[in-house]
């Protein structure tokens, strides 16, 4: 079984191939285009570079194409894309206006493209279908509840993938099967050993704060949508609900012009003058710009919050993990974000740290009671480890 995953932006398109056989599983070929302006054209030259690699013949030896969808009114899980689906996914186009638009207009191109190709989607949002409610709701009326207004999640696929690779490096295979199959046995089967505790930081253009209690979600820092939480590249992060409606009418914005603020000029670029790469913003805080120390100060201000909290939920932790593009490659801000927290039992090997980078790694000294990790991400496998569950029972 061959299954592509395709990974759509805006401007982008990025795929991994996969083969599932006799109980193991491979990554076959990998590949990208930036500043994509002809989605059609990108996807025949997808299709080409697998052909031209001798994975493929045709795109009738892929059993499916699987995408990491984002959000759908009334729809989580790994399901079909069929056009209920893509429909239900526009629903939320005002939630997610820098994700669900260019995965909807991707997923149809492929529809079109290849017709009779199962087009598999798995939802952010599914990893915290099992998080205690109290953690997912908003102090809103229940008509709001009903209308979606509650805490999501999202960034599932990265997450669920640390919770299965930090049980297997802690040698907990019970909690690491229990991870693995989530989607198929829920949230409540038992493990043998005492409680698994790991804190998740998925830190990048976009990032996000997970508390996991043996393999299980117990919330995110993420809420409705993608714009809350920590502190994005360009996205606001969390904001009191008053600001908005405040702004609109002090300042006479409208709107849509509120929104464009808060999507694309807010987070890190907001804060620094401009900047939201954080290479960027480190390079210009070392050079005495003030703006760039204080986005900075406060991207790791919030994640130290959000580790803070699960920390209380989950009585301690066994692990924190770092992941995603600053959490593998940013030692600095790994540094800062674990800087005394030695009463909490986490101490930092500091060369460790420094000499970690876009690989897997233990960064804490040998007398920390919390391992600290850096984990590579890896979205794309298990959203293809789902899709081919999918097709499986789909198929018996």
């Amino acid at each position: 079984m061959k299954v592509l995953v395709a990974n759509l932006g805006s401007t982008s398109l990025k795929w991994r191939l996969f083969e599932f056989s006799n109980r193991q599983e491979r990554m076959l070929h990998k590949g990208g285009f930036e500043r994509v302006t002809d989605y059609p054209k990108a996807i025949e030259d997808c299709l080409a570079q697998l052909r031209d690699a001798g994975h493929i013949a045709s795109e009738k030896d892929l059993s499916a194409v699987g995408f990491k969808t984002v959000l759908a009114l009334g729809v989580n899980g790994c399901v079909r894309l069929d056009e209920k689906t893509v429909r239900a996914m526009e629903a939320c186009n005002s939630i997610a206006p820098a994700h669900n638009p260019p995965y909807i207009s991707g997923v149809r191109l492929f529809a079109q493209r290849m017709p009779k190709t199962p087009l598999v989607g798995l939802f952010e949002t599914a990893f915290y279908q099992w998080a205690p409610e109290a953690a997912m709701r908003y102090a809103v009326p229940q008509a709001w509840h009903a209308a979606g207004v509650r805490r999501w999640g999202f960034h599932g696929a990265s997450h669920k993938f640390i919770a299965e690779r930090s049980a297997e490096l802690l040698r907990r295979e019970d909690v690491a099967q229990r991870a693995r199959r989530l989607y198929v046995d829920g949230g409540s089967s038992a493990v043998r050993q005492p409680d698994l505790r790991v804190i998740s930081c998925h830190l990048g253009g976009s990032s996000s704060i997970s508390g996991i209690l043996n393999g299980v979600a117990i919330g995110n820092s993420l809420g409705m949508s993608p714009q809350s939480g920590l502190p994005h590249n360009n996205r606001v992060g969390d904001l009191d609900a008053f600001a908005l409606p405040f702004l609109m009418r002090t300042a006479g914005l409208t709107l849509d012009e509120a929104e464009r603020l808060l999507c694309k000029e807010s987070g890190l670029k907001g804060l620094s003058g401009g900047a939201n790469d954080i290479r960027d913003i480190q390079t210009q805080a070392a050079q005495g710009n003030t703006n760039a120390q204080l986005a900075l100060d406060v991207f790791v201000h919030h994640i130290r919050h959000w580790i803070g909290a699960y920390f209380l939920q989950l009585n301690g932790a066994d692990a924190l993990v770092f992941t995603a593009g600053i959490g593998e490659n940013r030692a600095e801000l790994r540094e800062t974000i674990c800087a005394n927290l030695d009463q909490l039992g986490l101490v930092l090997d500091r060369e460790q740290n420094l000499a970690t980078r876009a690989q897997e790694a233990v960064i804490s000294a040998p007398n920390s009671r919390v391992q600290v990790m850096v984990i590579p991400a890896n979205e794309e496998l298990v959203v293809a480890r789902e899709v081919k569950r999918f097709l499986e029972n789909t198929q018996s």
